[in-house]
């Protein structure tokens, strides 16, 4: 009930349809929960991939002269590449390399990609979405970070009031009820009430909703879609490697961070998660899931914490997952076409909201100035840039710095 909504936000920041979101979640739980590496993670949607499948979305999609069709098809072919550099990775031992990205590089990627998320989704509660396609204006606001920041203000005037407060009612009702309980199915209830405000006492304000951009929600899930190419040239060829590159890398780093905090969460000492059949698991995950209309997914932290508290002791709780998402999904499709972007933006929006943690600053700070500075560096540089050019140029720094200056350092670093 959690993933639903959460399923549904992530994949239209993606470029993709919501129904991707549901469907990429169930199968790619049950993949990842038969072959992976861990007993407890639970596979999904998650946010660390916003970034990179947009930007694939974008470059190849309708903004550039493109397809929905051709990028998606596009997506699945960088996707299986990498799968398969993924499954090589597990019978060749690379899973514990993974463990050498230092954590003040990871906590910086998570914070760089929640201010991402956050500002990029702003234009949802705006209930500013798309206004050349649905209210005949000459600007939209799509577009990258610097972009959307300077569209927001420049659109003052179309802002709709009533979005925002659906917006801010769905992020603070679904923050409070997952802090009284989280057992409390939040973003739902939130989702809900959003739904029915929308479509009773608000039907009139010309609140943007899920159908007036995607259309109906379809429930024939699992349609096979095969992968394309788009013409070869150079900048295709590099488009490649940046695309699988930062697929195996999320797919990797995410995947084995998740199953580390899953096993300290559960207390799991007889049977700790492997990371070489984390990567098979993931690998497989990035071949299946996309052909059957769905998209790139990895472990999910908040979800996998979720499962955990709420008592799962075995793969099996990835099973229930999926077939009571789908099973829901299936029913609902004609309702869950009906929610408010604004709802979406506000989920996103608490999303990011707890992607940055306090105590992981905190003990960023405590390991030493040059780790806090990298942390700040990567921090900014995954949204200014992009994913994955802020990410190495910061592995590549923090590396250089420790080889060639550890001793006059000291323990400042590392």
């Amino acid at each position: 009930m959690t993933a639903i909504p959460m399923a549904m936000g992530f994949a239209m920041a993606m470029g993709m349809r919501p129904e991707h979101g549901i469907i990429a979640g169930a199968l790619a739980c049950v993949i990842g929960r038969t072959f992976g590496g861990s007993k407890y993670q639970v596979y999904g949607p998650t946010a660390a991939f916003i970034p990179v499948i947009a930007g694939l979305m974008t470059k190849y999609g309708v903004e550039n002269g493109g397809t929905f069709e051709s990028a998606h098809g596009f997506l699945i072919f960088v996707s299986i590449i990498a799968g398969l550099i993924l499954i090589a990775m597990g019978f060749f031992g690379f899973g514990r390399f993974a463990k050498l990205v230092p954590n003040s590089i990871i906590v910086g990627f998570t914070i760089g990609i929640a201010v991402a998320i956050a500002l990029t989704n702003f234009e949802d509660v705006l209930g500013v979405e798309n206004f050349k396609d649905l209210l005949g204006q000459d600007e939209d606001i799509k577009g990258g970070l610097f972009h959307n920041i300077y569209s927001a203000f420049g659109n003052l005037d179309k802002i709709n009031g009533w979005s925002i407060l659906l917006g801010v009612l769905t992020f603070v009702l679904t923050k409070v009820l997952l802090r009284i309980s989280i057992f409390i199915p939040g973003p739902v209830i939130a989702m809900g009430l959003a739904t029915v405000l929308s479509s009773t006492l608000l039907a009139d304000k010309d609140i943007i909703l899920v159908k007036d951009l995607y259309g109906s929600i379809p429930n024939n899930f699992f349609v096979f879609t095969a992968p394309t190419l788009p013409a070869m040239n150079g900048t295709v060829i590099l488009d490649i490697l940046y695309f699988v590159g930062a697929i195996v890398f999320v797919s990797g780093v995410e995947s084995i961070l998740c199953s580390s905090m899953a096993d300290k969460l559960a207390g799991n000492k007889k049977t700790p998660f492997n990371p070489d059949k984390e990567f098979f698991g993931q690998g497989l995950v990035q071949i299946i899931t996309p052909l059957v209309s769905g998209f790139p997914c990895t472990g999910a932290l908040a979800r996998t914490a979720t499962s955990i508290k709420a008592g799962a002791q075995t793969p099996l709780a990835g099973y229930f997952k999926a077939i009571l998402k789908l099973t829901m999904a299936y029913f609902l499709a004609q309702y869950l076409e009906l929610i408010p972007m604004a709802c979406i933006g506000g989920i996103l929006i608490w999303v990011a909201s707890n992607m940055i943690k306090p105590s992981e600053i905190k003990e960023i700070k405590h390991a030493g100035k040059f780790e806090f500075m990298m942390m700040i560096y990567t921090a900014v540089m995954v949204p200014v840039t992009d994913f994955l050019t802020g990410v190495l140029s910061a592995l590549i720094i923090y590396f250089v710095v420790k080889a060639i200056f550890k001793r006059q350092l000291g323990p400042k670093v590392g």
